[in-house]
C-alpha cells in the first residue's frame, strides 16, 4: 500500500459509523462516555454530546440488574481482564427498553485507556429463543405423555428414533435395535393394521399402528410407526364374539326346547287315540265286526298326523343353519305360526296372522329370527292367557315399514308395556317362574342382524313388542 492509499482518520470514522453493531467509547477509570458512533446514537435517540454527561441511571433500565454498581463492576471487569460480556438493558431518549447483548474490551489509546463496549438489540432473539424453549419443552412434554409410540426405521429396520412413549411401551433396549426382534406376527408393519408387538423375551401385546415415510432435512428419514396399545380392546372383541357364539347355541337350544315340548304335548295325543283304535279294533276281530275297518281307518288317520307332526319338526330343526341366507320375513313366520298355534290352544288364545301382500326379504339366519317370532309370540299368549276369555287375543302383523325395512309386530291386550326400561337387558320378566332371557336372547338377535326391537303400548289396552330387519334386494346372495 503506498503512502496516497494510506487511510486517514476521517476512513475511519466512517467505517465506525457504517457499523452495524453499536458502540460507546468509556473512560477506564471514570467510566464516563467519550464517544458514540451512529449506530449507538440511533438505537439510544442521542447524539455524542448528549450522551456524554449521562450516567448508568440515565441510560439503563430500573431495576436491580442493571443498577449502577453492577454496571461499575462489568466495565472494572473488563479493564483488569481485557474483556466482559453481559446482558444490559439500555433505555432510549423516549424510554423504550432495549435488551442487549454488551461486550466490553479493554482499548489502549495513545493519550488515554479506554473501554469499548460493542452492543446490539437482542429482544426479538430472545423472544424467538424463548418460543423455540417452550415449543421444544411442551414437544418433550406432549411426546412423553403420549399413549402412542412413535419410532423410526431405517432401510434395515433398525430403530433410529424412538419417543419416550414408545420406550415405554417396548422396553429401554429399543433404541438401535432391529425392530423385526419386537414383531411377532411376522415382517415389520408396512402398512395400517393391527400387530402383536413386544420385546424379545416378553408377552406380546396388540397394537395398532400407522406408517409413513418421513424425511426431515436429511436429518432424519425413514419409515415412522405410529402405534398405541388395544389389547383390552381386542380381548373385549373376542369375549363379545364368544359371547355372540354362546348366544346363538342357546336361541337355537331354547328353539329346540319349545319344540321338544309342542311335540311331547301334541303328539302324545294321535299316539294315544291311534292305539286306542288300534285295541278297539283287534276286540272286535273276533265278532267281524264291520267296524273294525272304521277303528283301523281312524288309527291310519293319527298316526299320519303324528307323522305330519314330526315331518314339520324335521323341516324346522333342518334350517338351524348358522350362515345368513335370503329369506321372505313372512315365510318365517308362517313356519313358525304351527308352534304358536299350539302353545295359543293350550290356553284358548285366539291367534290372528295379518301379513304382508307381497314379500318382505330379509338377509338373516332363519331359525334365530324365527326363534324371535316365537319368543315374542309365546310371552304374548302367556300374558293373555291371564284375561277373561273373550279377551284373549293375540295379533301377528308384518308390513314393510316407511324406512324401507321389514316390520314384524305381536299385540296383545294385557296389562300393557313392562314398566322397566331395561326390559331387554335379561333380568326383566313377568311370569312366576320366568328368567327373562327370551327378551334378551331375542334383542342380541335382531340387533346382531342389524336390526332394532322395540315395545310400545297397544290402544286401547296390552303392549306391543316389535322388531324390523333391513330389507335384503330379491338378488342377494
Amino acid at each position: 500500500m503506498t503512502a496516497a492509499d494510506a487511510l486517514v482518520p476521517d476512513d475511519f470514522h466512517e467505517l465506525t459509523d457504517a457499523l452495524k453493531y453499536c458502540v460507546l467509547l468509556h473512560d477506564a477509570r471514570t467510566f464516563e462516555i467519550l464517544w458514540a458512533n451512529r449506530a449507538a446514537c440511533d438505537l439510544l435517540g442521542r447524539n455524542v454530546d448528549e450522551l456524554r454527561p449521562l450516567k448508568a441511571p440515565d441510560m439503563s433500565k430500573n431495576a436491580l440488574q442493571y443498577s449502577r454498581e453492577l454496571g461499575h463492576r462489568w466495565l472494572g471487569n473488563a479493564v483488569d481482564n481485557g474483556i466482559g460480556v453481559t446482558e444490559w438493558c439500555y433505555r432510549s431518549k423516549s424510554g423504550e427498553e432495549i435488551l442487549t447483548e454488551a461486550i466490553a474490551i479493554r482499548v489502549e489509546l495513545a493519550a488515554r485507556t479506554a473501554i469499548m463496549v460493542q452492543f446490539r438489540d437482542i429482544a426479538e432473539e430472545k423472544a424467538v429463543r424463548r418460543d423455540l424453549f417452550r415449543t421444544e419443552h411442551r414437544l418433550r412434554t406432549f411426546l412423553s405423555e403420549l399413549a402412542e409410540g412413535i419410532v423410526v426405521l431405517d432401510d434395515t429396520d433398525h430403530v433410529v428414533f424412538a419417543s419416550e412413549s414408545a420406550v415405554r411401551l417396548l422396553g429401554e433396549e429399543l433404541r438401535g435395535a432391529d425392530f423385526a426382534a419386537y414383531c411377532r406376527d411376522g415382517p415389520v408393519p408396512a402398512r395400517e393394521g393391527r400387530y402383536r408387538l413386544a420385546a424379545p423375551g416378553h408377552e406380546p401385546l396388540w397394537y395398532a399402528a400407522t406408517c409413513q415415510h418421513i424425511d426431515i432435512e436429511s436429518d432424519l428419514r425413514g419409515r415412522m410407526l405410529l402405534f398405541y396399545d388395544i389389547t383390552d380392546r381386542v380381548l373385549a372383541e373376542e369375549r363379545h364374539r364368544r359371547d355372540t357364539q354362546r348366544l346363538d347355541h342357546l336361541a337355537r337350544y331354547n328353539a329346540m326346547g319349545d319344540m321338544a315340548m309342542a311335540i311331547a304335548h301334541e303328539v302324545s295325543q294321535p299316539l294315544a287315540a291311534a292305539y286306542n283304535f288300534v285295541e278297539g279294533a283287534r276286540g272286535r276281530l273276533a265278532t267281524r265286526d264291520e267296524s273294525v275297518a272304521w277303528g283301523l281307518d281312524n288309527a291310519a288317520r293319527q298316526i299320519d298326523r303324528a307323522r305330519r307332526i314330526l315331518g314339520s319338526l324335521r323341516q324346522y330343526v333342518g334350517r338351524l343353519e348358522q350362515s345368513e341366507q335370503l329369506a321372505d320375513l313372512n315365510a318365517i313366520v308362517r313356519d313358525c305360526a304351527y308352534f304358536i298355534e299350539l302353545r295359543a290352544r293350550e290356553h284358548a288364545v285366539a291367534v290372528a296372522l295379518d301379513l304382508a301382500a307381497g314379500p318382505l326379504p330379509v338377509l338373516c339366519e332363519n331359525v334365530l329370527i324365527g326363534q324371535v317370532v316365537m319368543n315374542l309370540a309365546f310371552n304374548a299368549v302367556d300374558e293373555t292367557a291371564r284375561l277373561p276369555l273373550r279377551e284373549r287375543r293375540v295379533e301377528i302383523t308384518t308390513r314393510r315399514a316407511e324406512d324401507g325395512s321389514a316390520e314384524l309386530a305381536v299385540r296383545d291386550r294385557g296389562h300393557g308395556p313392562p314398566p322397566d326400561e331395561r326390559v331387554f337387558d335379561g333380568g326383566f320378566t313377568s311370569k312366576e317362574n320366568g328368567s327373562g332371557i327370551g327378551l334378551a336372547l331375542s334383542h342380541r338377535i335382531i340387533t346382531r342382524h342389524g336390526g332394532r326391537i322395540d315395545v310400545g303400548s297397544n290402544r286401547p289396552c296390552g303392549a306391543v313388542f316389535s322388531f324390523r330387519l333391513p330389507l335384503a334386494a330379491a338378488e342377494s346372495p
